[in-house]
């Protein structure tokens, strides 16, 4: 083991000077990289808004094919009631 160590210990300095780089450049974008996730989750993209409109559309439709139904129904018992027969 000690034999291990000898022979890495002058290939150690070449090594280090790498990731001790890579460290340094990794804390230094660290708050760009936060800034931007946070920027990301504060707007909403392009294809998130359509998706949001999208859905608000066919609830919206939704809603107004059952009050649509609704009406129709109340149309046909009031024709009855009035005494028609063909309240188709």
């Amino acid at each position: 083991m000690t034999r291990t160590i000898m022979l890495l210990a002058p290939a150690m300095p070449l090594m280090l000077p790498g990731c001790i780089a890579r460290t340094a450049v990794d804390i230094v974008t660290l708050p760009v990289r936060a800034g931007a996730q946070a920027a990301d989750w504060a707007t909403t993209s392009q294809d998130e808004a359509d998706r949001n409109y999208g859905r608000k559309m066919r609830k919206q439709e939704a809603e107004e094919g059952k009050a649509r139904k609704k009406a129709d129904e109340q149309r046909r018992r009031e024709c009855r009631k009035a005494g028609y027969d063909n309240c188709g």
